[in-house]
C-alpha cells in the first residue's frame, strides 16, 4: 500500500509492450528490445519508461490459474502436492521447451564436434582423403552450428527465464490469497518475517530452478550419445574420462542433498533474522526510549551469525563444484591421453582436439549443468515444501451456521480506481433477513491442542436495533468474543447465528499507507453525504483542518503521521462509514480524551448507530447506564449479564465499581447527527505524495566497490586472494598450452623427413635445442609434467574457491552489522518516511543477494576475465595474426557493455525499489487481518497485491529482455569472429600444425562463448552491486546525534527537577515546529497531569524529552542539560509507559529485564504489583513462557500491565506514562493507580491522560493546546478559571462527571501541605 500513485501502470502503456507487437524476426533477433537502449543511453530511465505488464505475466491471471490447481489439488487427494499443481498450471510449456532443447543438444551441439574432427584430418601428415574444399565446407559447418545455436539459444532461455518468472509470480499471488485466509492458530505460528522470506527468497528459486531443470534428462542421453560417437571416431581410449565424469555424479549428488538441507536451514535462519528485523522496525521508538538498542542488536548479531554458518558451509560446497568445473575435465582428458599413449599410440592433433571437443560439450553439461540443476531442483524442493506447508495452514472457517444468505458482493474487482487512491471500489448487496447476533453454548479455544477454553458456556443474543455493551477485567475474553462473532475462530461447541453484514474497529487501530480518506473509504463507494456525516460525529472535522492537505494527508506505515486519538477516531470512522447490519467496536473510546469520548459515545454510537445491532466492548463504565443491555465476561465466561439497573444490584466485585460511577443527569436524550455543514477541508486541494524510496543514478560508483572489499578484508586480504588467482590461471593455461607443445612435438617426431620441422616457431634451428628436446621432452616426461600441472591446477583451485567465499562471507556479515547498527541508531525521522517494507526488502532480499547471488557473480567475472586474458596470450603465442579480431571484438563488447549498463543498471534499481511496496503491503495485511476480513475487503487487497507485482513484473522483464538481447547481440559478434578465425588458417594457409588449428578453433570457440559470458556476468555483478549500493547507502545514514563520552554521575538525576527553557521542536527541517516556545518547571517528586485535544503536542513532548527529534531550547534535568550528555545516560534514566504497549518475541522474563540485571524475585514483585502475577504463574513456563510475534498471546491490556512492570522493574526518578492504563478495565486502572502513588511517590510523574479521572489529583495540570503551553497549575486552581481550556474540558465529561472530577481535585487540593 506504499506510494499510491505509482500502483497503477499508466493505461496508455499497457498496451505498448513492444515484444507484443514485434514480428517474428524481431523476436528471433531481439530488435524489440534495442530502443530502450537507445534510451537508456541517452537518459537516466524514470519510472514512466517501463512497459506496460504483458497479459501472460498479469498476477491475478496467474494467481487464479495456480489457486484453482491447488483447490483441486487439496480437494481430491489425502496428501496435496504444490508440485502437481505447477505442473498442471505450467507443465505445457515446460514440455515446449524440452522439445527445443532435445533440437538444441542432440543435433546443433552435437554437430560441432563432429564438423572439427573432420577439419583436424585435413591437417594430419601425408593425409589424402580431405581436400582444401570439403575443408572449407567443414569450416563453415562449424561457423553455421555456432549461428543456429546462437538463434535458438536466446530465445530458449528467455523462455525459461519468462517461465520461472510466471511460476514465482503465480505462487506470490497463491501465498498472499492464502494469508488472508489464515486462522487465529495459524498466525500464531506464521510470522511476518517467514511470510517475507517466502515471498523474497523461497519463490526466487523458480527462477533459477526453471533454467536448469532439462539438464536432468538431457545430460544422460547426451552422455550416451557422446560416448557412442567417440567410440566409433576414437576408439575405446576416450572413454575412460567419461568414467572419473561418472564417478563423481555420486557425490556431486551427496554435495546435492546436502546442499538442500543447509539451503533448508538457511531459509529457516533467515526467516528468524528477518522476523527479529520486523519487530525491531516496527517497535524501534520503544527500542529508543529503552535504549535497548544493545540486546536487540545482540540478538540480530546471533541470528545472523547463525545464518552465516548456514550459507557458508552451502558456499563451501559451492567452492568445491567451483574446483571440479575447473579441473574434472581437464583429468578426464588426462586419463584418456595417458590411455591413449600408454597403448602405444603416437599423440595426434586430430586425436587430442576431437577429444576436447567431445569432452568441452559433455563436461559442460556433466560437471556445470547436470549438478547445478540437482542443485537447485533440490533446493526448489526446500522451497516449494516450505511454500506447500504454508499453504496447508488452517484457515477461517465460514461454514458454521450463519443466519440469511448474506454476504458482501464485491462487485469493485474490475472497477477503474478512484483518481486519488489505490483501493478500488466496492458494492454490497445485502439481503435483510433477521438481524442480531445469537450465541449459543459458545465454547472457544485459540489452539484446538490446548487444553483450556478461551470461552466457556458463552450464551450472547443481541437483537436488531440493541446497543450491547461487554465489560470486564483485562485478559478475560472480549476481543476474543468480537473474532467468534466473526467468525475468526472456530466454535469446538455450541451455535452461533449471526444476521446480516458485520462492521469492525479493531481494539488497535490499523491504518495503512495511503491518504486518510482512503483509509476511511477502505473500498466503499464514497458518498459525500453519509462521509461528511461519519467525519463530523467521529470528531475528526478540526484535525482535517488542521493537516495540510485535509483527508487527503498521507497517514504513513502504520499511521505513524498521527497522534493516537486520531488513528482511534479514523479506526471508528471507517466502520462507521460501512452501512452494515452489526457494528462490533473493540474498546474505541480508550485512546481519545474524555470529552471527545463523550461526543464519540454520543453522536457516533448513540446517535449514527442507533437504529443498528452494535457490540461495544468498553473498559468506560460510565457510558453504561445508556446501551440496552450489558454481559461480564471473566475468565472467558459471562458471570452476570442484563441492563444498567439489573447489574448494579448485582453482588458481583467487578460491578461494584457500577455503583461508584457518577450519576448523569436523567434528561438523557438520544443524539442525533445533524446535517454535516459542508468541510472546507474535504474539498479538492492539492494532494500529497508519499516520499518515494531514494534510488541511484548513473554507474555503481567505486566506493560501493571499496566498500564491499573493505568489508570482506584488509589489503592483504585482498592482495592475497588476487594471487591465488592469477596462480590457478597460470597453472590450468600453462596445461592447456603444454598439451599443444606436446602434441606439435610428436607430429614432429612423425615427420622426421620434413626438414621445415621447426620453421613456424620463432626458435633458433639449432642442434643443441634438438637434442634437449629429445632429452628432457620425452613423451614419458611430457606425461610427467602434464600430471604435475593438473595437480597444481585442483589443488590451487579449490583452495582459491574457498578463500574466496570465506572472504565474501566476512564481507557480507559486516555489511549486515553495519547496515544494522546504522538502522537502529537512526534518528525517528528515518522510520517516518521509509516504510518497513523498503527497510526490511534491504535486509531480505539485497542481504540475500549479498550472501548468496553476488559471490558466484564476482567468481565468474574475475575467472573469465583471467581466462580470456591468457587465452589471447596462448593464442597469440600459436598465431599472432588471431589477435587482431580478438581485440577487434573486445572492443566492441566494451562498448556494448557501456550501451547495456547504462540501461540494465536502472532496470535492475527498478526491480529493486518495485519490490518493496510487495512486502509493504503483505505486512500491512496481515497487521490488519481481521479488519480486513470483516469489511470483505480481501479481494480488493488481493487486486492490489497484484498491481504491485505486475509493476515488479514489468520491470523484472524488462530487465530480462535487455539481458538476453545484449547476450543475443554479443554471441552475433562472436559467430563472425568464430568465421574469421577458422577460415583464416585456410585462407592464409601457411599453418602446417593440427595442435596450433586445435588450438586456435577450440580456443576462439570456448573464447566467444566465455567472452560473451563473461561480459554478461560483468554486467551481472554491476547489477548485484546495485544491492551492496542499497546496502552501501543504509550505512552511512546519519546517526542521531550522540556524544558518548558525556555521562552524568552514575546517581543523576537525584530529585528529577525538569526544566523546559523556551523548547520547540521539529521533526524535520523542512516541517514546521510541533512545539512553540515551551517554558515551565516540575518540581521534584511532583506528580503532573498533561491533556490536551488530540494531536495538542502530548505525545511530541514526550520526544523531546528523550531526544527523539531536534530540539530548539534547553531541556534541564537536575541541572544538567539534556543536550550535553549521551542519549543512553538521557534515556535510560527516564522510564517510560509507551501508548501503543510493544512486546518482542522471546521469553517474558527479555521482555522485562534484556540486560539480566535484576533477579527473578525482583521481576515476580513487579508482576505482582501491576496485577499480573497469577496469570503468568499460570502459564506452563512462568516468566520463561514464549510470547509471539508482537505480544498476540496477550491481550492489549495484558501488554500495557506487562509495560508497566517494566517502568516498576527499572524505578527511575523520572515516569513518564503516555495513557498507560487506557486499555485496562477501571477496576485494574484503579490498583494500578494506586501502585503507582506508592512505588513512585518520591518520583517524578507525567502522565499523558486521555480520561482526566487519572490526573485530577495530580499536582499540576499540564494543558497543551497546538504546541504550546495554554495552562499550568494545580488542577483545583485551573478549574477557577471558568474560561480556562481545563475547565472546558471537564465541563465536557458531563455534568455528573465533572463534579465528581471537581470534588476529586478539590479533596487534593486540601490535602496539599
Amino acid at each position: 500500500m506504499e506510494d499510491k500513485q505509482r500502483t497503477l501502470l499508466n493505461p496508455s502503456k499497457q498496451s505498448l509492450h513492444p515484444k507484443q507487437r514485434a514480428s517474428l524476426l524481431s523476436n528471433i533477433f531481439f530488435c524489440w528490445a534495442l530502443p530502450l537502449f537507445v534510451k537508456g543511453f541517452k537518459k537516466d530511465l524514470v519510472e514512466d519508461d517501463l512497459w506496460g505488464t504483458l497479459k501472460a505475466h498479469e498476477s491475478n491471471l496467474l494467481g487464479n490459474r495456480l489457486e484453482q490447481a491447488w483447490l483441486k489439488e487439496e480437494n481430491s487427494r489425502r496428501n496435496p502436492s504444490l508440485w502437481r499443481a505447477l505442473i498442471r498450471v505450467f507443465g505445457k510449456e515446460c514440455v515446449f521447451y524440452a522439445f527445443i532443447v532435445a533440437v538444441m543438444e542432440f543435433v546443433i551441439k552435437m554437430s560441432q564436434p563432429l564438423f572439427l574432427g573432420k577439419l583436424m584430418e585435413y591437417y594430419t601428415p601425408n593425409q589424402t582423403t580431405v581436400s582444401k574444399n570439403t575443408a572449407y565446407l567443414y569450416a563453415g559447418g562449424i561457423v553455421g552450428i555456432s549461428f543456429l545455436n546462437v538463434l535458438m539459444g536466446h530465445s530458449y532461455m528467455l523462455g525459461l527465464q519468462d517461465l520461472g518468472m510466471k511460476i514465482r509470480v503465480a505462487s506470490c499471488s497463491l501465498i498472499y490469497r492464502k494469508s488472508l485466509r489464515l486462522s487465529k492458530g495459524a498466525l500464531l505460528d506464521t510470522t511476518v518475517g517467514q511470510m517475507v522470506n517466502l515471498l523474497s527468497n523461497d519463490v526466487n528459486r523458480f527462477d533459477m530452478c526453471v533454467t536448469h531443470m532439462h539438464y536432468l534428462w538431457v545430460t544422460p542421453i547426451l552422455t550416451i550419445i557422446v560416448m557412442y560417437l567417440m567410440y566409433t571416431t576414437l576408439g575405446s581410449s576416450a572413454l575412460i574420462g567419461i568414467a572419473i565424469l561418472l564417478s563423481f555424479i555420486p557425490l556431486q549428488m551427496y554435495l546435492a542433498k546436502r546442499t538442500s538441507v543447509y539451503r533448508l536451514r538457511t531459509a529457516l535462519k533467515t526467516d528468524e533474522r528477518v522476523r527479529l528485523m520486523n519487530e525491531i522496525i516496527c517497535g524501534i521508538q520503544v527500542i529508543k526510549m529503552y535504549t535497548w538498542e544493545k540486546p536487540f542488536a545482540k540478538l540480530v548479531d546471533v541470528a545472523r551469525k547463525l545464518e552465516i554458518h548456514q550459507i557458508k558451509v552451502n558456499s563451501y560446497i559451492h567452492a568445491l563444484n567451483m574446483s571440479f568445473k575447473l579441473s574434472l575435465n581437464r583429468t578426464a582428458k588426462f586419463l584418456c591421453i595417458l590411455t591413449y599413449v600408454l597403448m602405444g599410440n603416437t599423440l595426434q592433433s586430430h586425436y587430442v582436439y576431437l577429444l576436447t571437443a567431445f569432452y568441452g560439450m559433455l563436461g559442460q553439461n556433466l560437471i556445470t549443468f547436470f549438478p547445478t540443476a540437482i542443485t537447485m531442483l533440490a533446493e526448489t524442493n526446500v522451497s516449494v515444501k516450505r511454500v506447500q506447508k504454508f499453504l496447508m495452514s488452517d484457515e477461517v472457517e465460514t461454514g458454521y451456521k450463519i443466519k440469511g444468505p448474506i454476504n458482501d458482493n464485491i462487485s469493485g474487482r474490475k472497477n477503474k480506481k478512484a483518481a486519488n487512491g489505490s483501493i478500488a471500489l466496492i458494492k454490497e448487496l445485502v439481503t435483510r433477513e433477521k438481524t442480531g447476533i445469537y450465541l449459543d453454548q459458545a465454547s472457544v479455544k485459540w489452539v484446538s491442542t490446548s487444553t483450556d477454553y478461551i470461552l466457556n458456556d458463552v450464551n450472547v443474543n443481541v437483537g436488531p436495533t440493541q446497543l450491547v455493551s461487554v465489560i470486564g477485567p483485562v485478559g478475560s475474553g472480549k476481543t476474543t468474543l468480537l473474532h467468534v462473532i466473526m467468525k475468526e475462530l472456530s466454535l469446538l461447541k455450541g451455535t452461533l447465528d449471526v444476521g446480516g453484514t458485520i462492521s469492525y474497529a479493531s481494539q488497535e487501530p490499523w491504518l495503512f499507507g495511503g491518504s486518510i480518506k482512503q483509509n476511511i473509504l477502505f473500498g466503499q463507494i464514497m458518498d459525500m453525504k453519509r462521509y461528511k456525516e461519519v467525519v463530523r460525529a467521529c470528531a475528526l472535522d478540526r484535525d482535517f483542518s488542521l493537516f495540510p492537505y485535509g483527508d487527503r494527508t498521507i497517514v504513513g506505515e502504520r499511521g505513524m503521521m498521527l497522534s493516537g486519538g486520531q488513528k482511534a477516531r479514523i479506526n471508528l470512522a471507517r466502520a462507521m462509514y460501512k452501512d452494515a447490519d452489526i457494528y462490533l467496536l473493540d474498546d474505541p473510546l480508550s485512546a481519545v480524551d474524555t470529552h471527545v469520548g463523550k461526543q464519540l459515545f454520543d453522536d457516533c454510537i448513540v446517535g449514527y448507530l442507533r437504529n443498528k445491532c452494535v457490540v461495544l466492548v468498553t473498559h468506560q463504565l460510565q457510558y453504561l447506564r445508556t446501551v440496552d443491555g450489558i454481559y461480564l465476561l471473566e475468565n472467558g465466561c459471562v458471570t452476570a449479564s442484563g441492563t444498567y439497573t439489573e447489574l448494579k444490584k448485582s453482588e458481583n466485585e467487578f460491578l461494584t465499581l457500577l455503583e461508584g460511577e457518577p450519576e448523569e443527569e436523567e434528561k438523557k436524550s438520544v443524539s442525533i447527527v445533524k446535517e454535516a455543514k459542508s468541510l472546507a477541508s474535504l474539498e479538492q486541494v492539492d494532494v500529497p505524495t508519499e516520499v518515494k524510496e531514494h534510488r541511484e543514478t548513473g554507474n555503481i560508483s567505486k566506493r560501493v566497490y571499496t566498500s564491499y572489499i573493505r568489508a570482506g578484508g584488509n589489503i592483504c586480504a585482498s592482495l592475497f586472494l588476487a594471487t591465488l588467482f592469477i596462480l590457478v590461471q597460470l597453472t590450468s593455461s600453462g596445461s592447456d598450452y603444454f598439451l599443444t607443445f606436446w602434441v606439435n612435438l610428436e607430429q614432429i617426431r612423425l615427420g622426421r623427413n620434413q626438414t621445415e620441422t621447426y620453421t613456424n616457431s620463432d626458435r633458433n634451428d639449432t642442434n643443441m635445442r634438438e637434442e634437449f628436446e629429445e632429452i628432457f621432452f620425452t613423451s614419458e616426461n611430457c606425461l610427467y609434467l602434464y600430471s604435475t600441472l593438473l595437480v597444481l591446477v585442483i589443488f590451487s583451485s579449490l583452495f582459491r574457491s574457498l578463500n574466496f567465499f570465506r572472504f565474501c562471507m566476512k564481507a557480507s556479515r559486516n555489511l549486515h552489522n553495519r547496515m544494522f547498527t546504522r538502522i537502529v541508531y537512526t534518528s525517528m525521522r528515518f522510520f517516518d518516511v521509509n516504510t518497513s517494507g523498503r527497510i526490511l526488502n534491504r535486509f531480505s532480499k539485497d542481504m540475500g543477494s549479498i550472501d548468496e547471488v553476488l559471490p558466484t557473480a564476482m567468481i565468474d567475472t574475475i575467472q573469465i576475465g583471467m581466462i580470456v586474458f591468457s587465452i589471447n596470450i596462448v593464442v597469440g603465442i600459436v598465431n599472432p595474426w588471431i589477435l587482431i579480431p580478438s581485440v577487434v571484438l573486445f572492443g566492441l563488447f566494451y562498448v556494448f557493455r557501456i550501451i547495456y549498463l547504462a540501461t540494465s543498471r536502472d532496470l535492475k534499481r527498478f526491480e529493486g525499489t518495485t519490490r518493496s511496496p510487495v512486502f509493504t503491503h503483505m505486512t500491512a495485511s496481515l497487521q490488519g487481518l481481521t479488519t480486513i476480513r470483516a469489511f470483505g475487503t480481501q479481494d480488493i487487497l488481493q487486486c492490489e497485491f497484484d498491481q504491485h507485482q505486475d509493476l515488479h513484473s514489468s520491470a523484472f522483464y524488462m530487465f530480462l529482455g535487455c539481458n538476453r538481447t545484449f547476450g543475443f547481440w554479443l554471441d552475433l559478434h562472436c559467430v563472425i569472429y568464430i568465421g574469421l578465425v577458422t577460415l583464416s588458417f585456410l585462407f592464409i594457409g601457411t599453418e602446417t600444425y593440427g595442435g596450433n588449428v586445435g588450438l586456435g578453433i577450440t580456443q576462439s570457440i570456448a573464447l566467444t562463448g566465455m567472452l560473451q559470458w563473461g561480459m554478461r556476468q560483468w554486467s551481472e555483478l554491476e547489477n548485484q552491486m546495485t544491492s551492496v549500493e542499497r546496502v552501501v547507502e543504509y550505512t552511512e545514514i546519519t546517526p542521531e546525534p550522540d556524544d558518548e563520552t558525556k555521562n552524568p554521575s552514575p546517581s543523576w538525576p537525584t530529585a528529577g527537577v525538569i526544566d523546559f527553557q523556551s523548547v520547540s521542536m521539529r521533526y524535520a527541517p523542512e516541517e514546521p515546529t510541533v512545539l512553540k516556545n515551551l517554558t515551565f518547571t516540575i518540581k521534584s517528586a511532583e506528580k503532573v497531569g498533561i491533556v490536551g485535544r488530540t494531536g495538542a503536542g502530548k505525545s511530541s513532548l514526550i520526544s523531546a524529552l528523550f531526544r527523539l527529534a531536534d530540539v530548539e531550547g534547553a531541556i534541564v534535568i537536575d541541572g544538567v542539560d539534556t543536550k550535553t550528555i549521551s542519549l543512553r545516560s538521557l534515556r535510560s534514566k527516564i522510564s517510560i509507559i509507551p501508548q501503543e504497549p510493544v512486546l518482542f518475541s522471546g521469553t517474558l522474563r527479555k521482555n522485562l529485564d534484556p540486560f539480566d540485571e535484576y533477579s527473578d524475585e525482583t521481576l515476580w514483585d513487579a508482576l505482582e504489583e501491576v496485577e499480573l502475577k497469577s496469570a503468568i504463574s499460570d502459564l506452563p513456563s512462568g516468566l520463561q513462557n514464549n510470547v509471539s510475534e508482537g505480544g498476540s498471546n496477550f491481550s492489549v491490556g495484558q501488554r500495557q500491565l506487562l509495560c508497566l512492570a517494566r517502568a516498576v522493574v527499572r524505578s527511575n526518578q523520572i515516569m513518564i506514562l503516555d495513557e498507560a492504563t487506557a486499555n485496562v478495565d477501571p477496576q485494574t486502572d484503579e490498583l494500578i493507580q494506586t501502585t503507582i502513588r506508592r512505588k513512585f511517590k518520591d518520583c517524578t510523574v507525567l502522565t499523558i491522560a486521555h480520561r482526566l479521572h487519572t490526573v485530577m489529583d495530580s499536582d499540576k495540570i499540564l494543558v497543551m493546546d497546538a504546541g504550546q503551553t495554554a495552562e499550568f497549575a494545580h488542577p483545583h486552581l485551573l478549574l477557577q478559571d471558568t474560561t480556562g481550556i481545563f475547565y472546558g474540558l471537564v465541563k465536557q465529561t458531563g455534568k455528573g462527571m465533572a463534579e465528581n472530577l471537581i470534588k476529586i481535585a478539590e479533596d487534593a487540593y486540601k490535602s496539599c501541605p
